[in-house]
């Protein structure tokens, strides 16, 4: 089975895996809005990212990080979070695939990072994947780690039963 696993957000990442397999890792698909350059989801180039991950596979899923708006954060960083978390849900209906979302606390618990430093993920990710480590070499690749570990997450708590 295929997974597409999620870390919504314009700073967020794309994870597809099979089975435990890590195949492409992207960032989350953006582009310039308006006159101060603000950034916005690409929401076609996140269909062509779907889409290619669906090549010769019957079975896959998406399997997107469920979270609600933080204390302190402003209101046009939330709308903009609502936007793309509804655009990820509207190409997975258009597309015809299943969508399941996970909280944050879930799957964290799972891999032993509740209260951890934000980059703990990253270097989870490193120890079960050695092979990705140039790529998830910067601090700003724990969106990736995320999203990775988002699909494992649901593989081996969803698939396995």
């Amino acid at each position: 089975m295929r997974i597409i696993g999620i870390d919504p957000g314009l700073s967020g990442a794309i994870a597809i895996l099979e089975d435990k397999k890590v195949l492409d890792l992207f960032e989350m698909p953006v582009m310039a809005e308006g006159k101060k350059n603000k950034k916005q989801l690409n929401s076609a180039q996140l269909v062509n990212i779907i889409k290619n991950s669906l090549e010769n596979e019957n079975e896959t899923a998406i399997v997107v990080e469920q979270v609600n708006a933080m204390p302190g954060q402003g209101v046009t960083s939330m709308f903009n979070f609502g936007q793309s978390f509804g655009a990820i849900k509207g190409v997975s209906a258009a597309l015809n695939l299943p969508i399941f979302f996970v909280r944050p606390s879930k799957w964290k618990k799972y891999f032993e990072l509740l209260n951890s430093s934000k980059d703990a993920s990253r270097t989870k990710v490193i120890e079960m994947y050695p092979s990705l480590s140039d790529q998830l070499a910067k601090k700003k690749d724990v969106n990736k780690s995320d999203a990775i570990l988002i699909a494992r997450y649901y593989y081996e708590t969803r698939i396995k039963e």
